[in-house]
């Protein structure tokens, strides 16, 4: 079992396993997060890579006052959202302008009966929303944290939090009734 106290501990002597157990730990969730925001692999990597480097050296200011996997969401989270701004003439447009109109891009009709798999083509869909969306539904629903969690790891209002939850449910929701619909033809 992982025991948090005990693992900061090790990595604040000097413990290098001790580290490596954080990272085995929290690296699906880094990823998850970064890779929400990120498109491109290298660059995921890459603020993967940073997001540990800036856990490790925060770790002594870690006051257990949210839970550490609350407080490795968060860095990931700010870390991501400062490379894309700091990046954003690039390739990013995560914050688009219109958000609460947001509407899914109409997909050829053969394109969406390929999609046999339907956990593959729910996480298809969480990709083409806007990155805020896609960052809320996939804390909440596939890494469980609660509302309260998701308020301090992205620094949203709780009520904007709900606002996108609730929102990014309804898109899913119309998506997958016209995916269903077209398959029982």
């Amino acid at each position: 079992m992982f025991d948090e106290r005990e693992v900061i501990s090790g990595i604040l002597a000097g413990h290098r396993n001790a580290f490596a157990s954080l990272v085995s730990q929290y690296e699906r969730l880094v990823f998850t997060v970064v890779n929400r925001l990120i498109d491109e692999k290298d660059e995921t990597e890459d603020v993967c890579q940073e997001v540990f480097i800036k856990i490790f050296n925060g770790l002594g200011r870690f006051q257990f006052e949210a839970k550490l996997s609350t407080w490795v969401a968060r860095i990931a989270y700010m870390t991501t959202i400062n490379h894309v701004r700091k990046n954003k003439g690039k390739r990013y447009h995560p914050y688009p302008a219109n958000v609460e109109n947001y509407h899914f891009t109409a997909d050829n009709p053969e394109k969406v009966t390929i999609h046999k798999d339907m956990s593959v083509y729910v996480n298809e869909l969480i990709a083409q929303m806007p990155k805020q969306y896609q960052t809320v539904i996939t804390l909440f629903h596939l890494k469980e944290f609660n509302l309260k969690e998701i308020q301090d790891i992205t620094g949203m209002p709780e009520g904007t939090v709900k606002n996108y939850l609730f929102r990014s449910r309804q898109l899913l929701k119309e998506k997958l009734n016209v995916y269903l619909k077209n398959e029982e033809r």
